[in-house]
């Protein structure tokens, strides 16, 4: 016995050590990459304003950083580049977590503005000795010109295992991309910290390097409850913390920085919600869409106009929707929320389905591993309100790179090893209408 004690000499000065292990983190078991430090994290860029002048940026500090700023400067080739670089303040708000309870943050925000378009800058976020790295961005050409972008369903469950590996075939496939959409359900619970820790480290550097244009899912809504008191179905209390997005306007406070439009090099992105107010995001949708002047208009919400999944249907969607979007002849709507995937069309009429005139393509999407079993009726269902399905798949995860180059604009859906699944094009013609092309290349069976 007394060997036995012996023995144990040499880690006595080890025990308090080996304790700690044992001992759960007071922050709520948050593990180290989840936690607020004063190291800059959860850096992404977003637009507030012009894509061509403007480039806004929001990061995460614990409290101890109270005052933050962002630096900026034109990526030149040279060593130090950064020499001469303009300092911005940012704008710090507090914000208090209520999954896991009780952990204060601070999340910063600065919009570089008066930028020079097309224009490589490299840009650093941070305070007093702890910054981040330099991170360089490309601004938006201030007239029409190709380029191409990221189109992610929903993310939502198991966000670090999977979905990771879809956002990085994306990049690799498409590494020019000017933005990615993230067609809501980045998350399976809107307030709970730890997944959007998840979604922010599966992106990694690629959300502060390629511009994010978010939706709100269903799943970025649900009950809060602060000091037991219940505030019901609220937008992810990180949402407006976290994202930079363009202001209001004339719509209501409840839609601030859910409902936006942005134009990038010719073409015009609208961002709806379609959880709630879609009377008065229609007669929005109006407005805008009676004043776009851009030759390409994208829509992208996250409840589908036609339901692929099983058991599921928005028909308040296409009775309020449906109308503006049909009458303004969108070229591309891109959703969510059915976890299958989704391409079809709306002919110019349904008596002559074998034309190649479209009035709008249709797409559903999914790039995590939450999957649903396709309606059993495929869209028979929805035909006689003028649509029909191209195109599906369960039980896969996808990424899209949609190309915009003058009169064409190109969709190419990729599963997760980069293979091509499905793809077609469009093309604008003179008078404004347009034709849908198949893509040349054998694109196998349907899964």
């Amino acid at each position: 016995m007394k060997l036995q004690i012996f023995s144990l000499l040499p880690l006595l000065p080890l025990l308090p050590l080996l304790s700690c292990q044992l001992v759960a983190h007071p922050e709520h078991k948050l593990r180290h990459w989840e936690q607020a430090s004063p190291d800059p994290d959860r850096i992404i860029l977003t637009w507030a304003g012009s894509t061509a002048t403007s480039q806004s940026v929001t990061w995460r500090t614990d409290t101890s950083v109270k005052e933050a700023s962002a630096e900026i400067a034109l990526a030149l080739p040279k060593a130090r580049f950064d020499e001469g670089a303009k300092s911005y303040k940012a704008r710090t708000e507090k914000l208090e977590l209520v999954d896991p309870a009780k952990v204060v943050v601070h999340y910063h925000s600065v919009e570089f503005s008066d930028l020079k378009p097309d224009t490589l800058y490299a840009y650093r976020v941070g305070s007093g000795d702890r910054w981040s790295e330099w991170i360089q961005f490309r601004t938006a050409k201030a007239q029409a010109a190709p380029f191409s972008f990221l189109y992610f369903g929903d993310a939502q469950n198991s966000i670090l295992s999977f979905w990771s590996r879809i956002i990085r075939a994306a990049y690799k496939k498409a590494p020019h991309a000017a933005f990615s959409i993230h067609a809501g359900d980045l998350v399976n619970t809107a307030h709970k910290d730890r997944e959007w820790a998840e979604w922010f480290k599966a992106g990694g550097w690629i959300h502060s390097s390629v511009p994010s244009i978010p939706v709100s899912g269903n799943h970025e809504y649900t009950n809060l409850k602060i000091d037991g008191v219940d505030k019901g179905k609220q937008l992810a209390i990180q949402w407006r913390s976290q994202f930079s997005l363009p202001p209001a306007g004339d719509l209501p406070d409840s839609l601030a920085e859910t409902v936006y439009t942005l134009t990038y090099q010719g073409a015009r992105i609208i961002a709806l919600n379609s959880n709630r107010d879609i009377e008065t995001q229609a007669k929005w949708l109006e407005k805008v869409l009676s004043k776009n002047t851009s030759k390409w208009t994208i829509v992208t919400m996250h409840h589908p106009m036609f339901s692929s999944g099983a058991g599921r249907d928005n028909a308040n969607n296409r009775k309020v929707l449906k109308p503006v979007i049909d009458k303004y002849k969108v070229d591309l709507l891109l959703q969510g929320h059915d976890h299958t995937y989704a391409r079809g069309h709306t002919p110019v009429r349904m008596s002559d389905t074998k034309s190649s005139k479209i009035k709008s393509l249709y797409v559903n999407s999914v790039s995590g591993p939450k999957m649903y079993d396709f309606r059993k009726d495929g869209w028979n269902t929805y035909k006689p309100e003028g649509v029909l399905l191209a195109r599906k798949a369960v039980k896969t995860p996808f990424f899209q790179v949609i190309d915009v180059e003058d009169d064409w604009l190109t969709y190419r859906a990729f599963m997760a090893n980069g293979e091509l699944y499905d793809a077609v094009r469009l093309h604008k013609l003179a008078d404004g209408s347009k034709e849908m092309h198949p893509w040349k290349d054998d694109l196998g069976k349907e899964r």
